[in-house]
């Protein structure tokens, strides 16, 4: 079993060079685009207390910003391959910038909907979805290692912002605290200077170049034969993808995978209270999470690097997967503070090891010049289960009034989300196998009966000259007794 076989692209990745600054600035790009919404919880309790606001209403903040920032997947991809990635990120990190300055002025709940929730999910939906797509230009050998290394920035910002989030808020209140986070926010706009075009190395001209890696070409309704603005417009979200079979499998396991992964970091700290841990205690979890997080993606993307797992990269993912789920079953026996620290430990282990592989996996079967494309579509399907997952997981508790439901709900549907993957990639993969020979059988009886058919061809005329031979002959003998006659 082997992966997706690389595109053909007209150049060979340089893995490496320019390419480790690309993954510094998707570091950043990353790191805010993941962690500011989970970090923003700090701020909750103040804000709720200032505006009026019940819990479930401010817990929609987060919820929203991470629905928008999937669901403009489509449009960060079309403008990724009409501009290229690097004016996408600084535009991205300039509309971070304004949602927080512009939400520390608010004065209602829903005036924050709209700044932190809309605005800045669509900055950081631009920040997302062009650092993962030009790493995929940069690396291709190296490229899980460098995706790791880049996916690492959520935990490491998210393990920074933690306690600088709430430093600001013991000295400068919430609204300080927004104003000062959307300047830290416009380093975006830095790291996205970080990501120069991909030129390739061969004779085209620098133009030439970006044009053919970075951008598509320009509509001209004016050129016979050229495709249409609207056949165009097409590829930014193709349905075409629905019929590949391991591009489904992939969707189905990583929606339930997303239904249930967020909802344990929004009401950790709140389990935790709930069990009698001190608050400042209970918000270090999300930090210690975050710390291990952090060395664990760019060890999985090492891991995943390696040649016994590089053709196994699905496997890896669904185990991943299996062993996140368990962590979360086998938090509501986490009573103590000693085993919730245990708890957020584990907890990094597999939610870092599925993030430093979620993209790696989509590049893995769609190959470099479909993942664009393919990137875009799974966000904006996966804004669904983003949305609803962690009010679901909040309605538990009030239902039943116990934080343990949540994780058992959490838990469950992740596990069954990754055995569901295991099994099906080892039917796709069975599946593929079977096609490649049946393909192989069809072209090696086609070769057979092309070989049969010039064999018989040669037969053919090997009777006709003889008997073209002895026509010539007997013309000739006839066209001299003819001579003899007339003289």
């Amino acid at each position: 079993m082997s992966p997706a076989p690389a595109d053909v692209v007209g150049y060979k990745p340089l893995d490496g060079g320019w390419g480790w600054m690309v993954v510094f600035g998707a570091h950043i790009s990353i790191g805010f685009a993941y962690s500011t919404p989970k970090a923003l919880s700090i701020f909750f309790k103040e804000i709720q207390e200032d505006l009026g606001a019940s819990y479930s209403a401010i817990a929609w903040i987060s919820s929203i910003m991470l629905a928008v920032m999937y669901a403009g997947g489509p449009v960060s991809s079309a403008l990724v391959n009409r501009f290229g990635s690097r004016p996408v990120v600084i535009s991205g990190g300039l509309m971070c910038g304004v949602s927080m300055v512009t939400a520390s002025y608010g004065s209602s709940i829903v005036y924050l909907y709209f700044c932190i929730g809309i605005i800045g999910g669509c900055g950081l939906s631009l920040n997302l979805n062009a650092s993962l797509t030009i790493i995929s230009k940069y690396f291709l050998a190296r490229r899980p290692l460098a995706n790791g290394l880049a996916m690492a920035g959520s935990p490491v910002f998210l393990c920074f912002l933690a306690p600088v989030n709430q430093y600001l808020l013991g000295h400068f209140g919430w609204r300080g605290s927004l104003l000062i986070l959307g300047g830290m926010m416009l380093n975006c706009c830095v790291a996205g200077a970080l990501m120069r075009p991909v030129t390739p190395p061969h004779k085209l001209s620098s133009s030439e170049a970006q044009m053919k890696v970075e951008q598509p070409i320009e509509c001209n309704t004016k050129i016979k034969g050229e495709e249409g603005c609207p056949k165009k417009a097409k590829k930014f979200v193709d349905l075409s993808f629905f019929k590949d079979r391991g591009f489904i499998i992939y969707l189905i396991g990583n929606m339930m995978y997303i239904f249930g992964a967020y909802a344990p970091i929004v009401f950790l700290s709140a389990y935790a209270i709930s069990q009698g841990v001190e608050e400042y205690s209970a918000a270090y979890l999300l930090s210690i999470m975050g710390f291990v997080d952090m060395f664990v993606r760019p060890g999985t993307g090492l891991i995943a690097n390696s040649k016994w797992i590089r053709p196994r990269i699905q496997y890896f993912f669904s185990f991943a997967m299996v062993f996140n789920g368990a962590c979360h079953l086998v938090c509501p026996l986490m009573k103590s503070y000693p085993l919730l620290v245990a708890y957020a430990v584990l907890f990094g282990v597999g939610f870092g090891m599925v993030f430093a592989l979620i993209f790696e996996c989509l590049m893995d079967l769609m190959g470099n010049q479909r993942f664009p494309s393919a990137v875009g579509l799974v966000t904006i399907i996966e804004c669904f289960p983003m949305l609803l997952g962690p009010p679901a997981a909040g309605l538990l508790v009030d239902v039943f009034g116990d934080y343990k439901y949540l994780f058992f709900m959490c838990g469950t549907v992740i596990v069954t989300g990754g055995l569901f993957l295991f099994v099906m990639n080892v039917y796709s993969y069975h599946m593929l196998e079977k096609e490649r020979t049946a393909k192989l059988r069809q072209q090696d009886q086609k070769s057979m009966e092309n070989q049969e058919q010039m064999s018989t061809s040669e037969a053919q005329i090997e009777i006709t000259e003889p008997e073209t031979a002895e026509l010539n002959t007997g013309q000739q003998d006839a066209g001299l007794e003819d001579t003899e006659r007339a003289n």
